[in-house]
């Protein structure tokens, strides 16, 4: 028996895992201690938890902990990065790479530079999603400071070259950040590997609790500087002051924990139930995939039901299905994702896209349950359109 409504928005958030629940619930109440105090023992036992789960976040990216940076989330590690490289390489350039279907979190914070005297190239990306690695290189100058390009896309799960983009970033000697929120815990990063200088990090995607986020900055080969954003008790080696969240760092962890013991099986699990998902729906024709079919995360699919209005399909489903029709940061907007049109998507499909999230919790029955609550409402919604049966009648004639 399923429950309803069952939830597939896990690019939005997840569910806190019960196990990082657990391990953070003495941190509430007999740990409390101040991580900065390191005059008694309370304090002592805080900053030791804190240590820990440095060296769990830093293991699941292939970083050593003191290149760990905690924040408040992906939000904050997005501006601190941006904003921290470009007041930090000043006297270099002013100029800084991006690519239109970034996070808002990135482009606010670009659109924010560029009244400051930045220069900001904004790529384009060609209709998988992905963007061309000669525009990219063919966008540096000798100004360019940052090339700010997210490993996997939150709307789509479209999965960017990452490798190829470092090996152009580290021939012109420039630095590369990305934005790894929806990438971190679902696929194998390693930072060196894949030659990222800087990379957001966030516990909420990763079945751990919301306002805890970290920033990876490379310490060697090349040392990366950054102009610390906020001000105060000089924490986290002067990058990022503010009395650490103690609770949150533990459980943010322990999710880096957990999801790297189960990254390989959960992208073959997700990725047969994203296809179950997939093929059944796209059978009733007119359903197209959105994004790169070839290149993207395991558990995201992002579909256009043709001849039918997103909004009043998600009203007709969200008391049995919780999905979602772009990022929940644009989630009130009733303007078509600007992702999906940055892949050159017509107003028609654009306006009838559906975000499916898979997660660690998600079930076959789950799948099927979606499978039939979505088709029965498309069906409805279809027959009750006159613009689908002026189509059905020109094909016919």
């Amino acid at each position: 028996m399923v429950k309803s409504p069952v939830y597939l928005d896990n690019n939005s958030t997840t569910p806190c895992d019960p196990q990082v629940v657990e391990s953070m619930l003495p941190y509430f109440t007999e740990n409390y201690g101040n991580s900065a105090s390191q005059t008694h023992s309370f304090g002592w036992v805080a900053k030791e938890a804190v240590d820990h789960a440095r060296e769990q976040v830093a293991r699941l990216i292939g970083a050593i902990p003191e290149e760990v940076v905690f924040t408040s989330g992906a939000t904050e590690a997005d501006n601190l990065a941006i904003k921290g490289v470009f007041e930090a390489y000043k006297m270099k350039g002013n100029h800084i790479i991006t690519v239109e279907t970034e996070h808002k979190a990135v482009l606010d914070t670009c659109r924010h530079l560029e009244k400051q005297g930045a220069s900001i190239t904004y790529l384009k990306v060609a209709s998988n999603g992905r963007i061309n690695l000669e525009e990219l290189e063919a966008a540096i100058c000798p100004e360019t400071v940052l090339i700010a390009v997210m490993y996997a896309n939150n709307e789509t799960g479209t999965l960017q070259p990452v490798q190829e983009i470092s090996e152009i970033a580290r021939r012109r000697r420039v630095l590369f950040f990305s934005d790894a929120a929806q990438a971190a815990g679902k696929i194998d990063l390693d930072v060196d590997r894949d030659g990222i200088d800087l990379l957001a990090l966030s516990a909420h995607k990763m079945y751990g609790p919301k306002g805890i986020g970290a920033l990876y900055v490379r310490r060697r080969n090349p040392r990366v500087t950054l102009i610390s954003q906020m001000d105060g008790g000089g924490h986290e080696r002067n990058r990022r002051s503010g009395t650490l969240n103690v609770p949150a760092i533990v459980g943010f962890g322990k999710a880096c924990e957990l999801a790297g013991q189960q990254i390989e099986a959960e992208q073959v699990r997700l990725g047969l139930l994203r296809n179950r998902l997939e093929t059944s729906l796209i059978g009733l024709g007119d359903v197209y995939v959105n994004g790169s079919t070839m290149h993207r995360l395991a558990h995201v699919s992002n579909l256009s039901f043709n001849f039918v209005r997103n909004e009043v399909l998600l009203t007709s489903i969200n008391k049995n299905v919780a999905v979602s029709s772009g990022s929940a940061c644009t989630s009130a907007s009733i303007e078509p994702s600007y992702v999906l049109k940055a892949l050159g998507l017509e107003d028609n499909l654009a306006y009838s896209s559906l975000r499916f999230a898979l997660g660690r919790f998600t079930t076959e029955e789950e799948i099927d349950y979606v499978v039939r609550e979505v088709s029965n409402a498309v069906r409805l919604l279809r027959e009750m359109n006159p613009e689908l049966a002026e189509v059905m009648i020109n094909k016919e004639i």
